[in-house]
């Protein structure tokens, strides 16, 4: 038994971070104020690879473990969320059901762009009326002869509206099953097809740089053959997207974790008040030392569910490691943008300092892919609680 990545990872992870470091880090402040979607960013981490890491080799892809994808998460959060999130969305939410469901023929036409970063690909869950339940979705589509005809409405679609966006798989139901709930179905809408809008972006509190969008549906028609695996297998597919999906959100928390510690900590060593560093006062450096293990409790929840993934233990086993992953890092990752903050005093409320982004960016971590509340029911289903 180990707790320990392997050398490749390690490895791994050096090169990556030494990308952010490099590309991204010196630009994050001024893409996050300007709200822009930097391309230019994405192409290059298509280029080291990232975005087909979990795709096999025949799509273009490097078909490596999904815990090489979270330590990718990781380090690209560890300087900047957006990105670290337009990376976990991108393969986690729109390669991971085309891999995982996709016919041969839909494989071959979608993947090798997605692999390479040369497109992106939303995941349409979320409605306004159908948010942590996401099985009352409304939007609804209808078999037309040899067309599927979308109608309906999702909110918060990351990758949705960007120039590089190829597709969003949207949820929608198609009928009634034989106990008398919906038929819920994924299908494939390409970007462009008629009737299919993307709304204006969303000004958000943080993530700035990401890509959010609202998307509509009106008389939407798509190819029949657009439908991502059997009919009616859409509620069970979004549940286990999003269980992978909470693993890959634990990583970009604790990407976040441990940038505010790495930032706090090298400014309590430097900032010098009544004559010596700040440091040495215990009132924080004993909120450091706090942080320093948050970072790697989450760390270890985080890359025992990665593990548990590669290995292919059960799904229920899944389920349970990824909600209490998810819950540890990003409520560690929430406390740590405080603590940060509070160890750079006023500067820590300004611009100028990484901080005052990763304070904005922390708290959607608690609420997207299923908030804190939802994975302590997860976790306590698990008990076997008479959770409602």
């Amino acid at each position: 038994m180990t707790f320990e990545l392997s050398p490749e990872h390690e490895t791994f992870r050096a090169v990556v971070g030494d990308f952010a470091r490099a590309e991204i880090a010196p630009h994050a402040a001024r893409w996050d104020e300007a709200h822009h979607f930097p391309v230019e960013a994405v192409a290059a981490m298509g280029k080291l690879g990232l975005f087909g890491l979990v795709v096999p080799e025949e799509y273009g892809g490097s078909g490596a473990d999904f815990t090489s994808l979270c330590v990718a998460i990781e380090e690209i959060g560890r300087v900047d969320q957006s990105m670290g999130l337009t990376l976990e969305a991108a393969v986690g939410l729109g390669i991971g059901p085309i891999l995982a469901w996709g016919t041969d023929e839909q494989k071959a036409r979608w993947l090798p762009d997605l692999a390479t970063g040369q497109a992106l690909a939303g995941f349409g869950l979320t409605e306004a009326e159908a948010g942590s339940d996401a099985g009352a979705t409304r939007t609804r589509a209808r078999l037309d002869g040899d067309s599927w005809v979308i109608d309906g409405g999702k909110q918060f679609i990351t990758n949705s509206g960007t120039p590089l966006t190829s597709l969003v798989t949207v949820t929608a139901r198609t009928g009634q099953a034989d106990d008398g709930s919906p038929e819920i179905s994924a299908i494939i809408v390409p970007s462009g097809t008629p009737g299919f809008t993307v709304e204006p972006a969303y000004r958000k509190l943080g993530w700035h740089a990401s890509d959010t969008h609202p998307l509509s549906f009106a008389d939407c028609r798509v190819p029949a053959d657009h439908l991502l695996g059997e009919r009616g297998s859409g509620f069970r597919q979004f549940l286990a997207t999003l269980d992978e999906g909470r693993i890959a959100i634990a990583a970009l928390a604790t990407g976040l974790a441990q940038g505010c510690l790495d930032e706090a900590t090298e400014y309590a060593r430097t900032r010098i008040a009544f004559g010596r560093p700040i440091g040495v006062n215990q009132g924080l450096s004993f909120q450091l030392a706090d942080l320093r293990v948050a970072v790697e409790a989450s760390r270890l929840l985080t890359y025992k569910a990665a593990a548990m993934k590669d290995a292919g233990r059960p799904a229920a086993e899944l389920k349970q490691a990824a909600a209490m992953a998810k819950l540890f890092a990003t409520e560690a990752a929430v406390t740590a943008t405080r603590t940060a903050t509070q160890v750079f005093g006023g500067y820590g409320f300004m611009e100028e300092y990484p901080v005052a982004r990763f304070y904005r960016d922390a708290k959607i971590l608690e609420i997207g892919e299923g908030t804190s509340e939802i994975q302590r029911m997860v976790i306590a289903r698990s008990l076997g609680l008479p959770v409602a």
